[in-house]
């Protein structure tokens, strides 16, 4: 399993990916109906414009891929969008298809997220996550803190949002790098 940067060939393949894990991931906790909006070819819209502004921005997209070089898993992140005072970073995004799950590549690509966000200058880190994201217990493994909650609206419910954060992401870069 390799992670390496995404470029405009992968938008196809990030694209499954993102809404094969929105399934996966978010079936019983956001509506059927939401859900069943969600299409490969809006994802892949959207894809295509963020890889064509990494290069211009201060974000940036990086694919797992396994050993037959198909794309698994994405993380996507940057400068912090909303200017908070304390986190400069932000993870946007992570996602790994369910089926290679709990084999350390989300932790690879945390790795090379907090990697990415040193390199821009960022040295503390924000992620949003739904609440009753199993990933939450991922977040908190690698010393993550819950700093804020927020409520959203996604298919017409409410839904809680959790901010872990991290102060220092070299301490987290440390705590990834031990396991």
């Amino acid at each position: 399993m390799i992670v390496r940067e995404a470029n405009l060939n992968d938008v196809q393949a990030i694209a499954r990916v993102h809404v094969d894990t929105w399934y996966t991931t978010y079936k019983g906790i956001l509506p059927e109906s939401y859900l069943a909006k969600i299409s490969y070819q809006q994802r892949e819209s959207a894809w295509r414009k963020i890889l064509e502004n990494t290069t211009n921005s201060s974000q940036f997209v990086d694919v797992a891929e396994n050993d037959s070089g198909q794309i698994i898993g994405f993380a996507n992140g940057g400068k912090e969008r909303t200017g908070d005072r304390t986190y400069k970073g932000e993870l946007y995004a992570i996602y790994v298809l369910e089926v290679y799950q709990r084999q350390g590549i989300g932790y690879r690509l945390t790795l090379s997220a907090v990697d990415k966000l040193s390199e821009l200058g960022f040295n503390s880190m924000l992620v949003w996550v739904l609440a009753d994201n199993p990933a939450c217990r991922f977040y908190e493994t690698i010393g993550g803190q819950k700093v804020y909650e927020q409520q959203i609206e996604r298919g017409g419910v409410m839904l809680n949002e959790i901010a872990y954060g991290w102060h220092d992401i070299t301490t987290m870069h440390d705590r990834i790098s031990s396991r």
